[in-house]
């Protein structure tokens, strides 16, 4: 079976700014289902192994798409750096979930895909921005969960949120890198104006979709508890704990490896397994 990639697709957004996308599918003249990864916090579409795990979604029979949003400090020129701090500092909530819609509504209209088949896969961050969107979007019909969080109100408190606002700006180091990464006041405005909106717990209780929540019990990042809680809210979801995996399931950047971490691979397989019983 050929896998085709079509790499760095260029899609517009009108409401944020242009970005790049990337599809993984197996050439056949069946409609696939379309499966959209949605990253994290700090994350973007070509970090660690996550073309590893596209390759093995899409030779599994699924229209695999990945994508950077598109304030998530990377350009259309580089979209392997966090070249762009500005826009990082100026990303948000609102944004991230039009962008999704935008990747939603580009790749429905393509040939190769079953319109009546949309999963979505968001890990960290992404996690909850898909959540979200499963209940905003009836079209989508699966969601998975990669050490998702079960709250997106994850910002400073008290005393360092009054001094955030006066400042208008706090960073965040981000250890692999060693960039100070900004984060403008408009971000914690954006989330207050749309507190029901982005109500994750809300969002989940009211999800109408096969639900698979996947977390590693020894993630860092995002407590494993925060899965449990998901699962409890959503009583007809699936909670998949993968024992002593950390937060990205093993996998670093860069990953020079040609096979999947372990975790992950467990975690790829799990996501097949589900999607193949629930929506094939």
């Amino acid at each position: 079976m050929k896998l085709i990639k079509e790499i760095n697709i260029r899609l517009q957004n009108p409401e944020t700014r242009d970005f790049l996308a990337d599809a993984f599918y197996p050439e056949t003249d069946e409609k696939l289902p379309l499966v959209v990864f949605v990253h994290g916090y700090k994350g973007y579409k070509d970090w660690g192994a996550w073309n590893l795990m596209a390759e093995k979604l899409a030779e599994a029979g699924f229209f695999f798409v990945k994508f950077n949003a598109s304030h998530n400090g990377t350009t259309v020129e580089d979209p392997h750096h966090f070249t762009d701090l500005e826009a990082f500092g100026n990303n948000n909530y609102s944004k991230e979930l039009s962008d999704l819609g935008a990747v939603i509504d580009h790749f429905v209209k393509v040939p190769q895909v079953d319109d009546q088949k949309i999963i979505l896969i968001g890990h960290s961050r992404g996690g909850g921005i898909s959540i979200i969107k499963t209940y905003e979007d009836e079209r989508i019909n699966g969601l998975i969960t990669l050490a998702s969080v079960d709250t997106l109100e994850r910002f400073p408190k008290d005393e360092a949120l009054e001094n955030w606002k006066k400042e208008g700006v706090y960073y965040v180091l981000n250890g692999r890198t060693k960039q100070e990464m900004p984060h403008y006041y408009q971000f914690y405005e954006d989330f207050e104006n749309n507190i029901h909106r982005f109500d994750v717990e809300r969002a989940t209780e009211m999800a109408k979709a096969y639900v698979l929540v996947i977390h590693g019990t020894h993630d860092e990042s995002v407590n494993v508890k925060n899965a449990e809680h998901l699962h409890i809210l959503n009583p007809n979801s699936e909670l998949f704990l993968v024992e002593k995996a950390d937060h990205t399931f093993g996998s670093k950047e860069p990953w020079t490896e040609k096979e999947l971490p372990e975790h992950l691979n467990i975690v790829t397989e799990k996501c097949i397994d589900f999607l193949n019983k629930n929506l094939k």
